[in-house]
This record gives structure tokens, C-alpha cells and sequence, in this order.
């Protein structure tokens, strides 16, 4: 009986052992999720909504700190040279991998760097027109740009924004001639459409589809491979002008630092594919015009290298750079 209660106790101080090696269940103290833009913007929104519901689901606080700058590469830096423990990650868009090619020199390298956690939500935009230009339809735009090759020109949010790269996918598939007119945000370039300074408009859906519904913009078509049920009444730009496989859609999803442990990313991955299926999470992001939007790690890290690959290219051929 001594010798079993020798082996039973030395066991138990294995396992006792083993669960101080592994340190504390995750998490174990607030987490700081960084925003590289301001308050109150698209990605700031989503970011908050995620936190408030992963410090209610897993008992720390997640807490938000915008660090605003260099189209997202500041904040972006910070968590890339953070200690990959969990505790500090980044909410991220698609502009993280538009920024692989639209700068010459990034601080990190935009793919080596991280670890992938997964999308939380996906947003499209919209190709739109003032009411005086004649094109009823996305094709009729393509005839009046191929018979004014260079002449037609159209706003956007700023250069190697998606409402800008997406654009010049557009132009590219379709081989028309566009001019690009950048402005400093989608609000800024919607009301120039508006105004009729400018007279086709690629912005996201927020600052656009309520004057499109109002008859004061004409949306011809949104960039998402399906129709969006937040505008089920538009078409695609593949179905409205047969260009297939056209897609150019802004995600906004979570990051770590490389060599996070893969049993805290999964754990995260985990948490926001839940809180993603729950009725108040997907009605407030709809509100927000967005979609809920999941992957695995692996899914997401494959999502990301696809669009440092494609908007690389677009980047390239249309000359555009932000340094």
C-alpha cells in the first residue's frame, strides 16, 4: 500500500507539474486589441462590438486602443513586435494586405510576422453613378467609358483603399480606361458624386446606399461574389457585367503575433466563430453594414496571402504608392 500511495502521489505531482508548465488558462488578464484607425471608424466599431462580447464570454476585459497612422502600419507594427502571449493582438482589414506592395518599406513583414486569429466581418462596396450621367446599367457604363477611353473619371476613398483597388480590378477586367480621382475618406467622395464634381463614385456601402435608395445616386452594382443581403436589390459586378470571378470585398479580422501559441489562437478562433452564430452579434454588425464573416486560422492565413498576391498586382499596374 506504501508503494502504491508513493506511485499515486508522484503522479499527482506530474500532473500538478505539468498544468504550472502550461501556466494559466487563457486568458488570464486583459488583452489590448490595436486598431491602426481612428475612433468611431468601420474597423473601430467592429473591434469594439468583438470586445465588449469576448470580456463578457471569457471573463477579462478586451480592451480597445486605436493607434492611428501610416494606413494602419503603426498599430500594425506595435503587435508584430509584441510578446506572442495572446495579450496583445490587432483588428486588422484588408488594407493589411493591400499595404504589403503599396509601400516600399514596411517595418514587418505583412505575412511572416503574424499569426492569423480569423475574420470577424466582411463589408462591400458599391459602383455608383450621379443621376445625370446616361448609364443605366453596369454595361451601359462600360460602352460610355470604352467610347470616352481616359475621359470618364471616378471618385474613391484615398489611394490603396479597397474602394480603389477594387475599381481598378474593375477597369482592368473589363479593359476600359478610367481616370482615378482619390479623396480623403468614402464621405469626402460620395459628396463629390453628389455635388456632381466627380461623376462615378466607388465607395463602401455606409455612405452610398442611402442615397442610392433615395434616388439621389444610381448604384449600378456591389463588389461581393454573391449578392449582399444588407442590399439584396443590387447585382454583383460579375452578374451585371459578366465579369466572372470579380470580387473586392474589405474583411476586418483579428491578428497575433507570430509564434502565438496555437492552442490561444484556436481559442480565440473558437470564441468569435461562437459569438459570430449569436442573433445580437450579427444583427449589430448588419447594422454596421457588415456581414459576419469566419474562418479557421488556416482559412484565414490562406485568405491573406491570396490578397497580398491579387491586390499586389492591381497595386503594381496602376502605379500607385503611398510613399
Amino acid at each position: 500500500m506504501r508503494v502504491l500511495r508513493c506511485i499515486t502521489l508522484g503522479v499527482a505531482l506530474l500532473i500538478a507539474g505539468a498544468a504550472s508548465a502550461q501556466g494559466p488558462a487563457y486568458p488570464a488578464k486583459p488583452v489590448r486589441i490595436l486598431v491602426g484607425f481612428g475612433a468611431g471608424g468601420g474597423i473601430d466599431i467592429v473591434a469594439r462590438l468583438l470586445a465588449q462580447r469576448l470580456t463578457d464570454s471569457l471573463g477579462q476585459s478586451f480592451i480597445v486602443e486605436n493607434r492611428p497612422g501610416a494606413a494602419g502600419s503603426i498599430a500594425t507594427d506595435l503587435v508584430a513586435k509584441a510578446p506572442p502571449d495572446g495579450y496583445t493582438v490587432l483588428m486588422a482589414s484588408v488594407t493589411h494586405a493591400i499595404n504589403a506592395t503599396l509601400y516600399s518599406k514596411l517595418p514587418y513583414d505583412s505575412l511572416r510576422d503574424f499569426a492569423p486569429v480569423s475574420p470577424v466581418a466582411q463589408q462591400a462596396n458599391g459602383i455608383s453613378v450621379h443621376p445625370s450621367v446616361p448609364a443605366k446599367s453596369l454595361r451601359d457604363l462600360l460602352a460610355l467609358a470604352k467610347a470616352q477611353p481616359g475621359q470618364l473619371s471616378y471618385a474613391h476613398a484615398g489611394n490603396g483603399t479597397m474602394m480603389h483597388v477594387g475599381m481598378e480590378l474593375f477597369r482592368s477586367m473589363a479593359g476600359i480606361q478610367m481616370l482615378p480621382v482619390p479623396y480623403n475618406g468614402s464621405g469626402p467622395s460620395t459628396l463629390a458624386v453628389l455635388g456632381g464634381q466627380v461623376p462615378v463614385l466607388s465607395s463602401s456601402l455606409p455612405p452610398a446606399l442611402p442615397h442610392a435608395r433615395a434616388g439621389k445616386l444610381r448604384m449600378l452594382a456591389v463588389s461581393t461574389a454573391q449578392r449582399t443581403p444588407l442590399a439584396p436589390e443590387f447585382p454583383t459586378v460579375a452578374e451585371a457585367a459578366g465579369l466572372k470571378g470579380y470580387e473586392a470585398v474589405l474583411w476586418i479580422g483579428m491578428l497575433a503575433p507570430a509564434a502565438t501559441p496555437p492552442a490561444v489562437v484556436n481559442r480565440l478562433n473558437t470564441e468569435i466563430g461562437r459569438l459570430l452564430q449569436t442573433p445580437d452579434m450579427r444583427n449589430q454588425l448588419t447594422a454596421q453594414f457588415s456581414d459576419p464573416y469566419h474562418e479557421t486560422p488556416a482559412g484565414f492565413s490562406q485568405v491573406i496571402k491570396s490578397d497580398v498576391a491579387k491586390w499586389g498586382k492591381i497595386i503594381r499596374e496602376s502605379g500607385a504608392r503611398a510613399d
